[in-house]
This record gives structure tokens, sequence and C-alpha cells, in this order.
């Protein structure tokens, strides 16, 4: 098809319903239809051009085990939930816990153990602090802070074993397939990891709050009558109790899978690579690191499954709960198929072409990364969704990337930095509406309350990518 503005619709359709509906999901759906309509303005050939998109992405070997990969880490994470993993290992830590800055310190120290994905860690040390808050004069609003400061920023700056990585990789390879290059999308998503400056930067700030200043009304909030923080103390008790009672506390069914995970996936990826280069750093970036993260996986979910089996788990309740841990993903699973689909659509509208031609003209090369910034954290912001902004968003700051000459590893960097804002500033980010049910905090009143440090980040975050592009 002919170059022609028309290739940018679906994108500019994308973005406003994806606001207005607060889901990324419709947007992308929405400028799937209207780019197979597009290629095929018929009724029924405009259908048959749509699943055929979806069915072709779908089945692209990588495109496969990406969903492979985010089903069965899914399922295998909520298996080790199940047994106890994660409440054994917030428990073996949790009794050192007798001051302010020690509870800090607990919080930052959890995130070895509950790194692999933000919601998780969240519902997992959410409850815990929850109940240490009443015996130590910490608010709500700062326990909530330091633990979102540990969950999505941090989980965007793990390179291994987290359920962002496949994603990230899947979306860096789409992007640069787009655009002909031929680079392994880990290599390239290692490159990025030091680029996300938003999560560098609010985890410092994180780390100032945490230890050398005060959060908002904080002393005001914990100024409450001693015996109700002593009922509502063993309210919260018994209802650990009973929980206790179901689930039991194994730190290292949490411990021993994660080891696993991670020493697998590096031996795996050192002998993958060492066939192509004798250099022992360069096989890790020569490996294939798709497949070596999915056999790493299944390693571990076969070592992890003889275990649970042994500690006497039934066969049924491995399968009900594997499977309940992996239908948590269907949704992103489904947004990931249709970016896949969409990408390949715009690209045969000539997307690529006519933004090279038209658009790259009137933007300086210095300004290609904090404009990606900004204008991702506002997409962001709005839809409250990390991975949502970086389907939207990355494949077209990779093409002005490469049209325009810039760092493709600083674009990258600053389309992981403006989703992580997101995730991290917004009311509708589900990470902050799950953590503010389980700490009975107003959402509005809280996202206002971490609204001063996220801005502070942001501008920090501007800064350094302006100042980086004109260096580079």
């Amino acid at each position: 098809m002919e170059n022609s503005w028309v290739s940018l619709l679906p994108f500019l359709v994308v973005i406003p319903i994806s606001v207005l509906s607060k889901q990324v999901q419709p947007g992308l759906f929405a400028g799937l239809i209207l780019g197979s309509y597009l290629i095929q303005p018929d009724l029924f050939g405009g259908i048959k051009t749509l699943i055929s998109y979806l069915i072709n992405n779908l089945v692209k070997p990588n495109n496969i085990r990406i969903i492979i990969f985010l089903y069965v880490f899914a399922g295998l994470i909520n298996l080790t939930k199940i047994m106890g993993g994660m409440k054994g290992f917030v428990n073996l830590v949790g009794r050192k816990v007798k001051t302010k800055r020690s509870a800090m310190l607990l919080i930052w120290l959890s995130t070895f153990g509950t790194f692999n994905n933000p919601n998780f860690r969240i519902v997992t040390v959410a409850p815990i602090m929850k109940l240490l808050k009443r015996r130590l004069p910490i608010s709500l609003q700062k326990i909530g802070f330091m633990i979102e400061v540990t969950a999505n920023p941090v989980v965007a700056l793990v390179p291994i074993a987290t359920a962002f990585v496949g994603y990230m990789v899947s979306l860096i390879g789409t992007s640069l397939q787009q655009v002909g290059i031929n680079e392994s999308p880990y290599s390239v998503f290692i490159k990025s990891i030091p680029f996300n400056f938003f999560s560098l930067s609010i985890i410092g700030i994180g780390l100032y709050y945490s230890f050398f200043k005060e959060m908002r009304s904080e002393t005001q909030e914990d100024l409450v009558d001693t015996s109700e923080a002593q009922h509502e103390e063993e309210a919260l008790k018994k209802c650990i109790e009973n929980y206790q009672k179901e689930t039991p506390s194994k730190p290292i069914n949490l411990i021993l899978p994660l080891c696993v995970i991670l020493i697998m996936t590096l031996f795996l990826s050192w002998r993958d690579g060492r066939s192509q280069t004798n250099n022992f750093f360069e096989t890790f970036l020569k490996a294939d690191s798709l497949g070596v993260m999915l056999e790493a996986l299944f390693v571990t979910l076969l070592l992890s499954l003889l275990f649970f089996l042994l500690q006497g788990i039934s066969v049924a309740k491995i399968v009900t709960h594997f499977v309940e841990g992996g239908n948590e993903l269907v949704s992103v699973i489904l947004m990931l198929a249709l970016v896949w689909a969409l990408s390949a659509v715009s690209e045969d509208l000539g997307f690529s072409t006519y933004i090279a031609s038209n658009l790259v003209g009137w933007i300086p090369k210095s300004f290609i990364a904090p404009i990606v910034f900004i204008l991702g954290s506002s997409i962001a912001y709005f839809i409250g969704s990390s991975w949502g902004t970086w389907g939207l968003l990355m494949p077209l700051a990779v093409t002005l990337a490469q049209e325009t000459s810039s760092s493709i590893i600083l674009v990258i960097g600053a389309v992981f930095a403006s989703g992580t804002f997101g995730a991290f500033a917004s009311p509708l980010s589900d990470n902050s509406i799950t953590l503010c049910t389980i700490l009975d905090l107003p959402v509005m009143e809280y996202a206002r309350s971490k609204l001063i440090p996220s801005l502070i980040a942001a501008i920090i975050t501007t800064v350094l990518f302006t100042v980086v592009s004109i260096l580079i």
C-alpha cells in the first residue's frame, strides 16, 4: 500500500480510545480493526484480514515462546504462594522488625524474594506491613509509597526471572524487526536498563523518604486511640492466624525455585552462547535469550513440582493453582497478541516509511528521548498501565530513533521509563488500586501523597534524557 498519512490512523485511534476506556485492549483492538479495513476495505475482507494478522503473528516461534513463558511463570509463582513460600520468607525476616527503621529495611529486603512481579509483591508484603504499622509509628501512606517504590520501578530493572522480561524483550524484538535491525532483543534490553532514569530516580527518592524524611501528614495520622489500635491489631492477628491454618510458612518453597531459575538461566545462557564466542561475558549476549529463559523455567517447574509433591500436596491442587496463576496473565497475553498484530498491520500500511519521510524532520535529534518520555508518561498516567504504554509507544519510538539516527538504546530506555512513571504515579494503576485496597487507603488521597516525589523524579528523568541525548 502507498505510504501516506493513512498509516498513522491505527495509532491515532489507539491512544484516545485507551485513555477514554482506561483499558489498553479496546484501543489496540480498534486500531487493529481500522488497519485491517484500510488494507482490505470490504465487510468480510476486513474481518478475514484481521484474523489473518492475529494468527500469523501468534504462531511465530518467538511469540509462542513468550506466551508460554508468561503463562508458566505466573502458574509457578502462584504455586510458591500457595505453598507458603512468600509468607515464610516475609515471616523469616519479619521477626527482626522492632523499630521504624527496621520496618523500612524489611520492605527493601523483601524485594529480594518478591522482585518477579509488582502485584505479587504488593499482595504478599502489604498485609504484613499493615500489621506491623500498629506497633510502630509509620503512616500507611509511607508504607504504601515504599512498597510501590520497590515494586514496578525495581521489577523493570531486573533482567532475569521476572514476568516483565519476556514482555519487554518481545516488544523490543518486534520494534527492531519493524525497522530492519537484526540485533538480539535481549542484549538491547540489557543495554537499555541503565537508561530507565525514572526507575533509578524514584528508587533514590524512595531511599531518602525511607530513612531521612517523613511523608506528608505522617505524624498526625498515627495519633490514634491506643485501645482502638490494639483492638484492630488483635482482629488482624486473628485473620492472619486463620490464613496460616490454610497456608504453611515455608520460605524454602520460594527460595528454592528462585535460586534454581536464576542459576539455570545463567548456566544455560553460558552453555548456549559459548559456541559463538570464547569471551565469557559475551556468551550471555550471544545466547538465545528467550529459549534459554523458557528452558530454565521448565527445569525449575519440574523440580518444583517434584519438591511440592514430596511435601504431600495433591496433583489436583497443583493443577488447580497452576492454572489459576497462569490465567491471571490471560489479559496480558491478549494485549500482546493485539500489539503484535497491530505492529504488522501498521508496517504493511507504510507506517515506518511515512514517519521517516514526514515526521522526523521537525523533531531535533537531541530531543527524541525526552519527548518520548514526556509523551509516554502522559499516556501512562491516564491509562495507568506500564505494559500498555510500552506496547503503544515502542514501535513509534524505535522508528523515530532509527530514522533520526538517535540512540535506539536511549529511546528504548525512555519508553520503559515513561511506562514505569504511569504505573507508579497514576491513580488508575492496578498496582496502586491493589495496594490501597489492602491498606484501606483512599486511592485519590494516596495518589496525591506521592505526586510530588513522582514529579520530582520525572523532572530529573527529563533533564537526564536531554543531557545524555546531547552528549551521545
